[in-house]
């Protein structure tokens, strides 16, 4: 961990359009739930693209 408040966080908006902090790291990707976790021909999926419009805005 680093010093406290070295975490820059993101807002994003969920599908019930509450929002919720995310690191910036998590900005334009997700990771996949348990449904979602492989693809057709059977490789795992490491993330999956976030729709531009759940960023609301950065919080420092």
């Amino acid at each position: 961990m680093g010093k406290t408040g070295t975490t820059q966080w993101i807002k994003i908006k969920n599908r019930k359009g509450q929002t919720r902090l995310v690191p910036p790291k998590y900005q334009n990707y997700k990771k996949p739930g348990p449904n979602q976790k492989y693809t057709s021909n059977g490789k795992r999926r490491r993330r999956i693209k976030r729709s531009p419009k759940s960023i609301v805005g950065a919080k420092t």
